[in-house]
């Protein structure tokens, strides 16, 4: 029963400091406000992620197993990962901002983080793998590919657009654009 409550209660803290952080940040988020907002002891909240740094580390790999879980890597169809990666940022604008906050006051620690990490891995062997089939592009190194496919798809979804005929076109030009950039002829 404890180690149920224990998860319960993790789980809380982790939306609550989510919603804290993508909100104002780790320097304007207040560990105080989490609590609250998670109906948990300050105290535990340190107990569990050693300091407000792990807490906000613990956030965003949260985070990021969600996505991994909703938008899996195909390497064989960017286009069709890119459409899906824009929608599920644009459903959950939240997270994009939570990871500009991790690139601003912690730069090049989130690639460094278990998940991340693991994940990236993957992403990047799928992808030279691709291109070593003939699938993609080989212009640019697997690594560069990646990380311009991700500019763009984030890019375009952190764009606020007042009507949903206008996201329709920013999605169908991102994939129509990632379908040029990554087309092998």
């Amino acid at each position: 029963m404890a180690t149920r409550d224990s998860a319960a209660t993790k789980q809380r803290i982790l939306e609550a400091a989510t919603a804290e952080f993508a909100e104002y940040g780790l320097a304007g988020a207040r560990v105080d406000r989490i609590a609250t907002r998670a109906g948990a002891n300050k105290q535990l909240i340190y107990a569990y992620f050693g300091s407000k740094e792990g807490l906000f580390d613990s956030a965003i790999e949260a985070n990021i197993v969600q996505l991994l879980d909703a938008v899996p890597f195909t390497a064989d169809d960017l286009p069709a990962y890119a459409g899906t990666l824009f929608d599920f940022a644009v459903a959950h604008p939240q997270l994009v901002r939570l990871v500009r906050w991790h690139q601003l006051e912690r730069p090049r620690v989130m690639n460094q983080l278990p998940e991340t990490a693991s994940s990236n891995k993957r992403k990047l062997d799928a992808l030279a793998a691709a291109q070593k089939a003939g699938k993609v592009s080989t212009a640019l190194p697997a690594d560069q590919l990646y990380l311009l496919l991700v500019t763009l798809i984030h890019g375009g979804a952190e764009t606020h657009v007042a009507s949903e005929d206008v996201l329709a076109v920013q999605r169908e030009t991102l994939v129509a654009g990632v379908r040029r950039l990554t087309s092998p002829t």
